[in-house]
């Protein structure tokens, strides 16, 4: 009997490590070759890791919500015959309870970024630290102890002073595990105004493309400082005309909403302004625009938000922008997308359909520079000079990136869009 190593593959060019998002099977399992192990995710895009060999699972190095590195051990099996693992592999796993420090020169293990303060996986996670976890490690005054903001609220809660926590993270971090030492060793958990401790709290790790989305988001809002720009529109003629095609459209054609039609308003107004088309390198202060206009489409699915991508709106005709709307959709909402169908976009538009309320505030999707924000369609009484009449009115609230879009700029992109929808004849005419 021998042992198999089975490693993090290249799931993508340039990518560098994977979140383990899944486990499909557990240590003393028999698997056969070609049945579906694990499943990793980057930049949106979940890999499913199938085993190459049969055997039997003798060790999983990693838990769910670790970022892992390319190249890196994830599974060992014991198999027939000598197996491929090298003599000091096979000699037996590390345990979390028996760590060894490691040499100066040694070959450096492969590393899994600890991004969150989840508990890691001793194997592969980090070298053994020297620091003796204890109750008693007072800081200096004024010495902010590092921790996430996880442990910060617990501790906050518990009414656990921070300082006096050793952290065995690196550069001394402190993590639930240094939480969990602090109370065994003696410092209880106080009860606070004599009522006992709320044990109906529940914990939910975030993991998967929900971190990757709070991750994106939280990178938008610290970079860019969002202007938000609102504009009322009148969509009464447009809604006529699309009732009016799809009324009259063939059989394969697919049916028409809002968003091609808002997709060709985009394409004109941004032949006007192209620095709107761009993405913003602000590590090196760089902008780059873009000839090609690639449309990202925000969508909700059972697993949380992506943004699958309409490439080369400016190509597309209104049907084709439908065709590759509703292909997209369905793509996301199945689990089905493909990492090429979710990067790549130069501007976003994002539209929460009938409950997307009176105004909303976008964020971008960085490193973009602007988002087009749609809001709900509602028949209000507008005065036309004479009278009251029934108008389908919808409000535009797009966030732009004021590093390097100016609020004119802005306004004149939005009241071209305004135009072009109000008289939706005018999409359609060339030049």
């Amino acid at each position: 009997m021998g042992e198999f190593v089975i490693k993090l593959p290249d799931v993508g060019e340039g990518v560098a490590e994977a979140e383990l998002v899944e486990w499909h099977v557990k240590v003393g399992d028999l698997v056969r070759e070609d049945m579906i192990l694990a499943a990793v995710m980057t930049d949106k895009a979940t890999v499913e890791i199938p085993s190459p060999v049969d055997g039997e699972i003798l060790w999983l190095g990693g838990e769910i919500g670790q970022v892992i590195a390319i190249g890196s051990p994830i599974i060992r099996l014991k198999v027939e015959g000598e197996g491929h693992a090298p003599a000091a592999e096979q000699a037996k796993p590390v345990k979390a309870e028996e760590p060894k420090p490691q040499p100066a020169k040694a070959e450096p293990k492969p590393e899994i970024k600890a991004a969150k303060p989840e508990k890691a996986a001793a194997p592969v996670v980090h070298a053994p630290v020297s620091v003796p976890l204890g109750i008693g490690a007072p800081r200096a005054e004024g010495d902010k102890p590092l921790a996430p903001p996880a442990v910060r609220l617990r501790a906050r809660e518990a009414g656990v002073d921070l300082r006096q926590v050793t952290g065995t993270g690196p550069a001394g971090r402190i993590t639930h595990e240094d939480l969990d030492t602090f109370f065994a060793r003696g410092a209880q958990k106080p009860v606070v105004s004599g009522l006992a401790p709320d044990t109906s709290v529940k914990e939910i790790k975030v993991v998967g493309l929900r971190r990757k989305i709070a991750e994106k988001m939280a990178i938008a809002k610290s970079h860019i400082p969002h202007i938000t720009y609102v504009e009322e529109i009148d969509v009464t003629s447009l809604e006529e005309l699309r009732a009016l095609l799809n009324g009259k459209k063939r059989a394969d054609q697919p049916k028409l909403t809002l968003l091609p039609f808002l997709m060709r308003a985009m394409v004109k107004a941004i032949a006007e302004q192209p620095q709107l088309n761009a993405l913003y390198d602000d590590d090196a202060n760089i902008i780059h625009q873009h000839g090609g206009v690639h449309i990202g489409i925000a969508a909700q699915t059972p697993s949380g938000l992506v943004v699958p991508v309409v490439k080369h709106a400016e190509a597309r005709d209104l049907w084709g922008c439908a065709a590759e709307v509703n292909l997209l959709a369905e793509a996301a909402k199945t689990g089905t997308a493909t990492r090429e169908q979710l990067t790549g976009s130069t501007i976003t538009i994002t539209s929460l359909g009938s409950m997307g309320g009176i105004v909303t505030t976008p964020v971008i999707n960085y490193p973009e520079v602007a988002i087009i924000g749609v809001n709900k369609m509602m028949t209000r009484p507008m005065w036309d000079g004479a009278a009251f009449i029934p108008r389908k009115m919808m409000n535009l609230s797009s966030s732009f990136d004021h590093r390097v879009i100016d609020g004119w700029d802005a306004a004149v992109f939005i009241q071209r869009i305004k135009t072009l929808l109000e008289t939706p004849a005018l999409i359609f005419v060339e030049g």
